[in-house]
């Protein structure tokens, strides 16, 4: 609605996790470098945990971007499966045929490592939202990683998910799959100092020229209220946006947060 009053290309403040609009605080630039590392070196389990939109799920699909062609990857976003499921949506996800029994599935994607393996390529499987995942499913992620050549793991597997996935991976149940992460990052919230530097990032990849933005009062207000969650953020913001346009102003003042953080609380 408020695109063309801004001259934007885009809206910036979309909650869908586009790698373009990742903004790297010194945390998530570790987390990125991390994983990168932990997949091109094939170290086989891999950990990232950080609250609730902060950007775990956009880091990951930063990450598959920056690999390249020669890296397959799956991406699994619903955890809530039993064990036999999730192998078939790994398959589905690798867009493998096979048959629905368990061990031809379970050699579909044994050939298939192996053939990319022959070929010089990576396979990574990302599972978001793993502190879901139930005991019986984490055993069977952990027996993918049987999937392997004397040298070399031949898929690298990602668990994503809330603070809470590093407190079940304590339990004594999964002992055997904690031993084997061997990359372990977190994704803080952002510092009050970067959310401005994240509000313009975000303005600037959208197209927006110079003359738009926030307010310093503002974008206090927008971090003290988000408590430095990206998508909190980027809820104000939206809505802040949608204020200044509606008041006919390019330059997004505290009030104008003010009304979207109402907008969010009360509906009004």
């Amino acid at each position: 609605m408020y695109q063309r009053f801004f001259q934007l290309r885009e809206p910036p403040f979309r909650i869908t996790p586009d790698p373009r609009y990742l903004y790297f605080t010194p945390a998530h630039r570790a987390a990125f470098e991390h994983l990168v590392y932990g997949i091109t070196n094939r170290r086989g389990f891999m950990e990232l945990t950080g609250e609730v939109g902060c950007g775990k799920t956009t880091i990951c699909r930063a990450v598959l971007a920056k690999l390249g062609e020669q890296t397959h990857s799956a991406l699994i976003l619903n955890p809530c499966l039993s064990g036999s499921q999730l192998l078939r949506a790994i398959v589905a996800d690798f867009g493998l045929i096979a048959p629905r029994d368990r061990l031809g599935q379970l050699g579909a994607l044994n050939n298939f490592l192996l053939k990319q393996a022959a070929t010089g390529g990576n396979v990574v499987l990302i599972i978001d939202e793993a502190q879901d995942l139930s005991v019986k499913t984490m055993e069977e992620v952990r027996l993918l990683s049987n999937f392997e050549t004397a040298q070399n793991k031949l898929i690298q597997i990602v668990l994503a998910g809330q603070p809470e996935l590093k407190q079940r991976l304590e339990s004594p149940e999964l002992r055997q799959l904690r031993q084997r992460i061997t990359v372990r990052t977190h994704i803080p919230p952002l510092a009050a100092a970067d959310v401005g530097h994240y509000i313009d990032h975000r303005l600037r990849t959208a197209g927006a020229p110079e003359d738009v933005g926030f307010e310093a009062a503002a974008v206090e207000r927008v971090a003290a209220y988000s408590g430095g969650v990206p998508r909190m953020i980027n809820a104000v913001c939206d809505y802040a946006m949608l204020a200044g346009y509606t008041r006919e102003t390019r330059t997004i003042a505290v009030d104008c947060v003010e009304r979207a953080i109402r907008q969010l609380e009360e509906g009004v």
